[in-house]
């Protein structure tokens, strides 16, 4: 509940940062988090046991930078919402992929005794040939994605647009992340 309830402090900062013409670029940025934050707050505090309700829930603001965009305004906000919604998709498909979302259930319904046999049963699938090969290609996939728009040229100079530096630090991040999680569950293995 707290976490939802901080979503408000986020679009309200990012209100005040937008009427300042030297900090309106954070505040666009903000206002694109906001989003992302209010959707992983909802879904990780109350629908968490539910695998296939990430991705919709994780959607749940994606018409505000869709609009956005489309009027032309926010742009950074709304590609930095747009990336890291990509990101989600791709590890979700990962997940569903290699069958790792039974153990996604397991594990949120599961006393903290139980959770080791879980996490080694869900490594094998992350290291069975599958979950090698598949891990790769959308990893590749996530650099490529992240990169390309890094080497496009804005119109008025030549280094990308802002909106493309958010969008791609957006899906590069979702590495990192992905890879926090994958080394976290090593470890406590």
């Amino acid at each position: 509940m707290l976490s939802v309830v901080l979503t408000l402090g986020w679009v309200g900062l990012s209100y005040v940062l937008l009427q300042r013409h030297r900090t309106w670029l954070w505040g666009d940025l903000l206002l694109g988090f906001a989003g992302s934050w209010l959707a992983g707050s909802l879904y990780w505090g109350w629908m968490r046991w539910e695998p296939l309700l990430h991705l919709p829930i994780e959607c749940i603001a994606l018409p505000l930078p869709l609009w956005l965009i489309a009027r032309r305004r926010l742009l950074v906000g709304s590609w930095f919402a747009i990336g890291s919604l990509f990101g989600t998709a791709v590890t979700d498909i990962y997940f569903f992929s290699t069958d790792l979302m039974s153990h996604w259930r397991q594990l949120m319904y599961a006393e903290p005794n139980l959770v080791m046999p879980i996490f080694h049963s869900a490594l094998e699938r992350v290291n069975s040939p599958l979950g090698v090969v598949l891990g790769v290609f959308l990893a590749t996939l996530l650099v490529v994605v992240g990169v390309v728009p890094l080497r496009l040229r804005s119109h008025l100079s030549s280094r990308p647009s802002l909106p493309a530096w958010a969008f791609s630090g957006a899906v590069l991040s979702t590495i990192l992340v992905d890879a926090l999680f994958w080394v976290a569950a090593v470890s406590a293995s």
